[in-house]
């Protein structure tokens, strides 16, 4: 049973027809005893990937290649990494479902270009960006300032090389819920230190950033095993 609508489809094959410059591998990472949302998750972005001829889907098993799993910073599944011409750190953990399948299909665009909308204002903040900052957006599929955020965090991953984004689907998640008190989304954690509710401004967003990278955080995404 398809996951994606036909007329959904048939305005995505368009979508990416116009929109997709270079190719893009979606990697999916999943269990041979699949976790609740793998199954869903895997069948979407292998879905997804017959609309386009730029689009390829890798899937891998989360236990049986760990070493893949650890070169792309996976530490909790479902996963999706979404990578162009380079690994931009664009990372989806949870189904990409509801509201969130436009954060997958904004992800898969905007590394295709390998650039993005962002002000040149926005972009400028980021150039000042000299340490690593890992962004953790908590969405829910229902929630419809979500996939806002969620497609910022990315974009500043794809303009700089210093930050990474994880978009996570709360309740898939509710160990990392309740570590970081996560009550009302989208909920943005920047390096452990800094943090907020809402769909900031990019301009604001990125600032945030900066200041979370001068205040880094002790822990890595490597050092960190989750599953669920």
């Amino acid at each position: 049973m398809s996951l994606l609508p036909d007329d959904k489809k048939e305005l995505l094959k368009k979508d990416f027809k116009e929109k997709l410059v270079d190719p893009v591998k979606i990697i999916i990472f999943t269990q041979e005893f699949e976790c609740r949302f793998c199954s869903d998750t895997r069948k979407l972005a292998q879905e997804l990937a017959t609309l386009n001829d730029k689009i390829t889907a890798e899937v891998y098993d989360f236990v049986a290649d760990f070493a893949k799993a650890k070169e792309y910073g996976i530490d909790k599944i479902p996963a999706l990494a979404i990578i162009g011409k380079k690994d931009y750190g664009v990372r989806i953990y949870g189904i990409p479902y509801g509201y969130e399948l436009q954060t997958l299909i904004e992800a898969v665009i905007n590394v295709s270009k390998g650039k993005t909308d962002l002000s040149d204002k926005t972009k400028q903040i980021l150039t000042e960006v000299k340490a690593p900052v890992h962004i953790q957006v908590f969405v829910t599929l229902t929630c419809p300032h979500c996939p806002v955020a969620a497609a910022v965090a990315h974009k500043l991953a794809i303009e700089s090389d210093m930050v990474k984004a994880d978009v996570i689907e709360t309740s898939e998640f509710p160990d990392l819920a309740m570590k970081y008190n996560v009550i009302g989304v989208p909920k943005i954690i920047i390096n452990e230190t800094v943090e907020f509710v809402g769909a900031f401004n990019e301009d604001l967003f990125a600032e945030h950033v900066l200041l979370g990278a001068f205040q880094p955080s002790s822990l890595h995404v490597s050092d960190k095993v989750n599953m669920p």
